[in-house]
């Protein structure tokens, strides 16, 4: 278990620099409150109540702080993480147990009786919690469900599921995000869990959406780069010859990182794109972004 009590000093530093004082001397008259007060009403009332002290604003972060943030967790992102998330996981990480029959049952209530927005705070601190291998089943509804900004705190800059999934819930999550349009590139280790059942889902769904005129997102092409056969280079050869500018940068990238000996063939037809690549101007991350400026 990670020393929850740096973490929780790092969260109130990172507050203590983004809000005002008097939202401060809240928090802090709360953690007293909870921390002497019988049972975990307390801890229930301020954290539904914390929303009328903290703003739903992403926080500001500097450097120093990101990567203290890395060192308490890896992979631990505050980037996109709100002054209400980072108040409200102060609270909850101040109750935590070292016995998860102790901890799992506050959590779950916490969970079972959350709007959307602490939905939001409860599953981006995943990574934070004590006992991850008992929060499965939770990481696994909160893909499923149809609140994009509460599949977002699941799935985008959140470590958690690329440790803990197995590989259908892992594929699930990641199928998803491609259906919703989400920024592939935040998806924390989705390299490591590329597999070959995810592969061909994927293959089937570009023939899927090509054959009703429809073109796919351009990241996904990322996540075939391990399995590239015949058929699949013969999909990439189609995009690099009919698709826009973004999907040939796309296609062009996943050729260079694979390693079927047609896929060098096939790049060296354009070596405007190849040059691009060799001189780190096209990446996946860059796509991303690109695409979503698009949208």
């Amino acid at each position: 278990m990670q020393d929850l009590s740096n973490t929780r000093q790092f969260l109130k530093g990172v507050l203590s620099e983004n809000v005002t004082a008097g939202a401060m001397d809240w928090l802090v008259a709360q953690e007293e409150r909870i921390g002497t007060s019988p049972g975990h009403m307390k801890l229930f009332l301020a954290f539904s109540q914390a929303s009328r002290h903290f703003s739903k604003e992403v926080v500001r972060l500097s450097e120093e702080r990101r990567l203290e943030a890395l060192k308490i967790r890896s992979g631990f992102q505050l980037s996109t993480w709100t002054a209400l998330q980072i108040a409200r996981t102060f609270l909850i990480l101040g109750v935590v147990s070292d016995r998860d029959d102790d901890w799992i049952p506050i959590l779950d209530r916490l969970f079972e009786s959350a709007d959307m927005h602490e939905q939001e705070a409860l599953y981006a601190a995943l990574p934070l919690f004590p006992f991850p291998e008992k929060l499965v089943s939770r990481a696994a509804e909160g893909i499923r469900t149809n609140i994009t900004s509460v599949f977002d705190a699941v799935a985008l800059d959140n470590p958690y599921p690329s440790e803990y999934l197995d590989e259908a819930a892992w594929n699930q999550l990641l199928l998803k995000a491609i259906f919703m349009q989400r920024p592939l590139y935040r998806v924390a280790g989705a390299d490591g869990r590329a597999n070959l059942r995810l592969a061909k889902t994927l293959v089937d769904y570009v023939h899927e959406r090509w054959s009703a005129g429809r073109n796919v997102i351009p990241e996904l092409w990322r996540f075939l780069v391990p399995f590239v056969d015949v058929e699949i280079l013969g999909l990439l050869e189609k995009v690099l010859e009919e698709g826009s500018p973004l999907e040939r940068k796309a296609a062009a990238l996943a050729c260079s990182g694979a390693a079927h000996p047609g896929c060098p063939i096939l790049l060296s037809k354009y070596p405007d794109l190849e040059e691009m690549i060799g001189r780190g101007e096209i990446t996946w991350e860059g796509i991303g972004k690109a695409f979503d400026a698009d949208r």
